[in-house]
């Protein structure tokens, strides 16, 4: 069994059809065929008004493009230290913003606080010597495996509209924390003061389809040229397209990601039931953090059970891991089975 990520598994099968009939015949180049422009109209759709959206193959892309239109090269972007876009993209942000500097804060299970937030940015000078602050990105869901209520993206929000910086969300596994909160895309984004958002689709059935998803036309005027110099518009971008196509078509999206929280859940539960094992956090989606002895983790690796172990940097102060035993982390998929 394999549990390291949830880009272990292939395409879903609906995906795939996709890809082969739009692979048929010929059509316009570079996104400019009629699948890329239904899609665009999907999107507004989803998020319930018109958005501007850019096409790309991975999630670093994605990351990098958006926040480049957010931060200027001598601007500051604020997250948490163990953050996607600051600890597992090799500093392509940092690249694409063209010197712009990422700022890590601490927070439990790998949460921003809208507080912490706001103290953190009133204690910045002022002079010309610090970089100003100008975006905000949280992962949803975040790297402790828990999703931002709708009140919490809200105050951050707040805080954001109040500093005057953008917010950015990572979405990798957007749909993940939309069926976890059962809420709309809409209410998970723009009304609750995102203003871009990187779409992931590639986590939840996707071959290799992501989006930037634009809400504040201002952060959209270049992303056209940026995505060109990065590499990002693809020729033959139909195909890229299509995938959310078939993602969308009949809720395949919302289904997938319904499956992999509940098989999420399930695990966490069998976990629970095992003398020794805790969880560090709640499971809100589709990963589960057990705190698990070392002798259990030796026997499960010995099994050929495969996961990642975990830094312990965003636990409880309350919490804390013993000699004997190790923080794993366990990812289920819209392909993971009951067994």
């Amino acid at each position: 069994m394999n549990f390291a990520s949830d880009n272990i598994v292939g395409a879903s099968a609906p995906v795939l059809q996709a890809i082969m009939q739009a692979n048929a015949g010929t059509m316009a180049a570079y996104g400019n065929d009629e699948i890329s422009k239904r899609i665009r109209v999907r999107f507004n759709e989803i998020f319930e008004r018109e958005v501007s959206v850019f096409f790309v193959t991975t999630g670093t892309a994605a990351n990098a493009l958006a926040l480049s239109s957010a931060v200027p090269p001598y601007g500051l972007c604020v997250c948490h230290r163990e953050a996607h876009v600051i600890d597992d993209e090799c500093g392509a942000p940092e690249f694409f913003m063209h010197g712009a500097k990422l700022a890590g804060l601490p927070g439990v299970g790998a949460k921003l606080k809208a507080e912490d937030v706001e103290v953190y940015l009133k204690s910045l000078p002022k002079a010309v010597k610090q970089m100003p602050p100008k975006a905000l990105s949280i992962s949803q869901v975040s790297e402790g495996g828990l999703v931002y209520g709708l009140d919490e993206l809200a105050a951050l929000g707040a805080v954001c509209r109040e500093h005057g910086l953008s917010f950015h969300m990572d979405g990798a596994r957007f749909v993940n924390a939309l069926v976890s909160l059962g809420c709309t895309p809409a209410e998970m984004t723009w009304k609750r003061g995102v203003d871009i958002l990187s779409f992931g689709a590639t986590k939840n059935g996707g071959l290799m389809a992501e989006a930037v998803v634009v809400f504040k036309p201002a952060l959209a005027e270049a992303l056209d040229y940026r995505s060109k110099r990065a590499g990002q518009i693809i020729s033959k971008g139909r195909l890229v397209a299509a995938q959310f196509e078939g993602y969308f078509a009949d809720d395949h999206w919302l289904d997938n990601a319904r499956h992999a929280n509940r098989m999420a859940a399930l695990l966490s539960e069998g976990l629970r039931q095992l003398p020794g094992v805790r969880l560090a956090w709640p499971t809100e989606a589709n990963e589960v953090f057990p705190i698990i002895p070392k002798t259990l983790d030796q026997a499960l690796k010995a099994a050929g059970i495969l996961y990642h172990p975990w830094t312990d940097l965003s636990l409880p102060e309350t919490e804390r891991i013993a000699d004997h035993e190790v923080l794993i982390r366990l990812v289920t998929s819209w392909a993971s089975r009951a067994r």
